[in-house]
């Protein structure tokens, strides 16, 4: 395989995803799968390349990417992410597009942590009178 034409991050909760583009013919491959294999539920896989579709360049780069940590929805979102900061990358005239678009937004939310004397992070243990 040649170099890759450019590579960037995105990061979702406790996901990361490395993402890499080349050219190709819009072949997606994340850590060693098909994209239909890695996420079977269609409303992820439509997410994930949003940022192509949005650009309209879905049959143009071929998608390598690692990911890691979290669950479905979190690497989804972070294949998201990376995907539209390597096409800025490639192309910094789709900037203004994806970002009115929504896909430069690094959503920040994780998991707040569970306090010492909590069941979770705020729910208290419940009150007995007896």
């Amino acid at each position: 395989m040649t170099a890759p034409l450019v590579q960037a991050t995105g990061r979702r909760k406790e996901s990361v995803a490395r993402v890499r583009l080349y050219d190709g013919t819009g072949s997606v491959v994340l850590n060693g799968k098909a994209l239909e294999d890695y996420f079977p539920a269609v409303a992820q896989r439509l997410r994930a390349l949003e940022p192509l579709r949005a650009a309209s360049l879905e049959g143009r780069y071929d998608v390598r990417a690692t990911l890691h940590g979290g669950g479905t929805t979190g690497q989804s979102d972070a294949l998201r992410l990376g995907i539209a900061r390597a096409l800025i990358a490639i192309d910094p005239e789709l900037r203004p597009l994806l970002k009115r678009s929504g896909f430069l937004r690094r959503d920040a939310r994780k998991v707040e942590r569970k306090k010492y004397g909590l069941r979770k992070a705020r729910r208290a243990p419940q009150y007995t009178k007896r």
